[in-house]
């Protein structure tokens, strides 16, 4: 268990690596990995009200909305108020920052910045298994099986948004709703910016910006 109570988000446009980023940082401070893409799935399944909410509009093709994600989120981190955690895909927009506001202070921002044309590449490459969000990338972590799941046998799909001619309205769509998210938590003095292509060059300067906040778990080269 980390010794303080850390509360950090890491933030990105999709395909930036976010998850294993979380992932890393997680196992290497004790850190709970809440992704709120997980949450959602989760949500779905548990047949509550917000649940029965986010179904309609992803049953019909459509985003789920912002204050439905938000509700979510705010159910799970209310569970949590106890524990030290790391949130991957929230907040997205000011709105949903403004919300975590009202129920915690953030101690650490980490902001993932990678080039346009990498972020193209990955997301055209990408496959996922649509039941537990596991995600495959063709080309540095592809499944044994050419579009099947390697836990399950059950078949793989590409997403609408991750086919290449809707990849390019996505990120500009993610960048227009999170430059004010950036914005805020600049102006607070806790954002922290990494530049990179690849999440094991980036993953050195975060592990060395996060033990100076708090002690790790595990030594930067074990992870």
């Amino acid at each position: 268990m980390a010794s303080k109570l850390l509360r950090a988000v890491v933030l990105g446009p999709p395909g930036s690596g976010k998850g294993t980023m979380c992932e890393k940082i997680a196992r290497s401070f004790g850190l709970q990995h809440l992704s709120s893409g997980q949450f959602l799935r989760e949500s779905l399944g548990g047949g509550g009200e917000v649940g029965v909410l986010a179904k309609q509009y992803l049953e019909r093709g459509l985003l789920v909305p912002d204050h439905v994600i938000t509700r979510v989120m705010m159910t799970e981190l209310e569970k949590r108020r106890e524990q030290p955690w790391l949130l991957d895909g929230f907040p997205r927009t000011l709105g949903q920052a403004e919300a975590l506001d009202r129920i915690c202070e953030l101690d650490l921002v980490i902001s993932l910045n990678i080039p346009f044309e990498t972020l193209k590449d990955r997301l055209s490459a990408r496959w996922v298994h649509p039941a537990s969000g596991r995600v495959y990338n063709m080309d540095f972590n592809p499944p044994h099986v050419q579009g099947i799941d390697d836990l399950t046998g059950e078949p793989l799909v590409q997403r609408e948004d991750d086919k290449p001619e809707a990849v390019a309205a996505r990120l500009r769509k993610y960048k227009d709703a999170a430059k004010p998210v950036i914005e805020l938590y600049k102006s607070r003095g806790i954002l922290h910016s990494f530049s990179g292509t690849e999440t094991n060059k980036i993953w050195p300067y975060v592990y060395t910006l996060l033990s100076s906040k708090i002690p790790p778990l595990l030594s930067d080269e074990e992870n």
